[in-house]
């Protein structure tokens, strides 16, 4: 241990699972216990501490965190100046960004966000949303929401500025969107001062290009194989286009080794092609990481 320490947040909440998940498969265990807001973790040069994504911008803004995982869309509602380290597009329920949309119930008249000039707005993105209304010059009621955003039209409000990933929520509870606000993904960030420090710099790019190579691994396996070398042609083509494989020499001369990174679910398709064509003990493995 080399003395300094990496002050991190850690997303608390909705992307709690998936980020520890991440880390997991990127190499770094953390271990988060019940009511704790330090998890542990194996890497005695990293402090982790569990914040709501939405406070996680403001405090690397301030200094009291090195660092941080939180979404693109708390960075712009927070409105801080922070160092933006890298893009990691993943959440709680897929490897696709979230959206922030505009929202009204299904029977509503509301058709365009030009329509909404004086009406009432609830959602907890409250800058963000006069942001989006002052673009379009429109001024309206927006209120700050403390949860149940989607319940609230049109008893209480005209419409609603809320998150979705899959839509699911929102049409289960009749809403119709009107506009898409913004798209965020998880952004890792750095304070200002922290990334002018070498030592700190360096550990985050380190961290950073662990987690990023573990997304890269993500829905992909190797697929190794033997081929006849008189085969291989054929076997080529069946590969995705673009495909570089790796191939070595076998004891054999008449044989070769192949090795190719895939997607998962195309091994379904094309190995029994493969077969067909020649290839032999063919191999499917998992990865955990690629490194580009």
């Amino acid at each position: 241990m080399s003395g300094n320490v990496l002050k991190l947040g850690i997303p608390k909440g909705s992307l709690e699972e998936a980020t520890v998940k991440l880390f997991g498969k990127a190499g770094y265990d953390i271990k988060i216990k019940n009511r704790s807001y330090f998890p542990s973790i194996d890497d005695d040069e990293i402090e982790c501490m569990l914040i709501r994504a939405q406070e996680i911008p403001r405090y690397v803004a301030d200094g009291v965190l090195d660092a941080g995982l939180s979404g693109k869309d708390w960075i712009q509602e927070n409105r801080v100046d922070v160092v933006e380290i890298a893009n990691l597009v993943y959440s709680k329920a897929s490897t696709r960004p979230v959206r922030w949309v505009l929202c009204v119930p299904n029977d509503s008249p509301i058709k365009s966000v030009k329509e909404l000039q004086g009406k009432r707005i609830a959602t907890e993105a409250v800058n963000m949303t006069v942001d989006y209304l002052k673009k379009h010059g429109v001024t309206a009621n927006v209120e700050f929401s403390w949860g149940a955003t989607e319940v609230k039209a049109p008893k209480l409000v005209d419409a609603i500025v809320e998150i979705t990933e899959t839509g699911n929520s929102l049409r289960a509870n009749n809403l119709r969107i009107v506009d898409t606000i913004m798209e965020s993904n998880t952004q890792f960030i750095m304070n200002k001062e922290a990334y002018k420090d070498e030592w700190k710099k360096n550990k985050v790019d380190r961290l950073v290009l662990m987690l990023k190579s573990a997304m890269a691994a993500i829905g992909k396996v190797g697929l190794m194989m033997n081929v006849p070398k008189a085969s291989l042609d054929k076997i080529m083509k069946i590969l995705p286009p673009g495909k570089k494989p790796t191939i070595a020499e076998l004891s054999d001369n008449d044989w070769v080794d192949l090795s190719v990174i895939l997607e998962e679910k195309l091994v379904r398709e094309i190995a029994p092609d493969l077969k067909t064509a020649g290839a032999e003990d063919i191999v499917e493995f998992s990865l955990n990481k690629i490194i580009h």
